[in-house]
């Protein structure tokens, strides 16, 4: 009897998705090139960022690209100019969780859970490259590989320690790691970041008390003004408790006040659209009532006023101008000139 021959199966082609935490890869990317993991310290370029991302799990896997998914988070899930463009990209798929008051991110790490097993459940893939570092993707990673799916995690270089959850990379089917130069070109440094720690540097001079009081009177010491009715103390916030005269007002931190800035024009632009550019011109005043507008908006975001602090609402309208100068390509100076 002769034996059948069977010809040694051909391989079954990937077919793979990326899922990508933003607010990890940001993060984590933001503290490995400028020690700071703040959004507001840094600019990202992401559509090429997704480009070379994408490239790069091509070269890995060798399969067919579902798609991209772009996990990140906005206020009220409201897109910002940003995020809009990254969703109009092909084979990209924009997913926003909510961001709090405080920054946080809220619904995200639930999305891409409740993505991975989807597909995994209805064999749309064959692999998954997931970009995170939270313990909260393991159910995912064990879901998706019960339905014979391969998850590939890949991380950011940590600087020091680690920034990934060990056991998300035990349970993950191969790991790799993204180091500084595939990321430096496109990240930045944000000039108004590097412009707040210059100013917040202490000074290589010590002023004079003359120069630092001028010509203000200086109060004696004593005791504070009493009520009428009691004689117990009145010390009102403007009061200074050694005597002095009244104490400085705090004012607003500046990238609070330009991200807030910013953020209005994103909703002003979303909601009006470039139709409605005209009614800003011609600049850089804004018009009265779009000026109280931006105040008001401000102010509800950050949850205090600015009417007292001529200087941060001038921060606030220049960050205004900035965010319709990167949209429109208009350049109108600045506020207070």
């Amino acid at each position: 009897m002769m034996m059948t021959e069977f010809a040694a199966p051909l391989p079954i082609l990937a077919r793979y998705a990326v899922m990508v935490d933003v607010g990890y890869i940001y993060a984590a990317a933001g503290e490995l090139l400028f020690g700071s993991s703040s959004r507001r310290d840094f600019r990202v370029d992401a559509v090429p960022l997704i480009q070379v991302v994408t490239k790069h799990a091509d070269e890995l896997i060798r399969g067919e690209l579902l798609r991209v998914y772009w996990y990140d988070a906005a206020r009220d899930r409201v897109p910002t100019i940003d995020q809009r463009v990254i969703a109009q990209m092909p084979w990209v798929k924009l997913r926003l969780g909510n961001l709090n008051a405080r920054g946080q991110q809220k619904g995200v790490d639930a999305q891409i859970r409740a993505d991975m097993e989807a597909l995994a459940r209805h064999r749309a893939i064959t692999d998954a490259v997931l970009i995170a570092g939270d313990e909260d993707m393991v159910p995912a990673v064990e879901a998706a590989q019960a339905y014979g799916v391969r998850v590939h995690l890949w991380g950011i270089e940590p600087p020091y320690g680690t920034n990934q959850a060990e056991r998300l990379v035990w349970e993950s089917d191969t790991v790799d790691v993204l180091d500084a130069p595939f990321l430096r070109p496109y990240f930045t440094k944000n000039p108004a970041a590097v412009e707040q720690v210059r100013s917040d540097a202490p000074a290589t001079t010590v002023p004079s008390p003359a120069q630092l009081f001028g010509e203000r009177h200086v109060r004696v010491p004593g005791p504070a003004p009493t009520s009428r009715t009691g004689g117990h103390p009145i010390v009102p916030s403007a009061w200074s408790p050694t005597g002095t005269g009244p104490m400085p007002r705090l004012g607003p931190d500046r990238m609070r006040v330009e991200e807030a800035g910013e953020h209005v024009a994103q909703k002003w632009i979303l909601t009006r659209g470039r139709d409605n550019i005209r009614d800003l011109l011609p600049g850089p005043i804004l018009p009265p009532v779009i000026d109280k507008e931006l105040l008001v908006d401000a102010e509800k975001e950050l949850g205090l006023s600015l009417r007292p602090y001529q200087e941060a609402r001038e921060w606030l309208r220049d960050a205004f101008w900035e965010r319709v100068h990167r949209e429109f390509g208009i350049s109108l100076g600045k506020s207070r000139s």
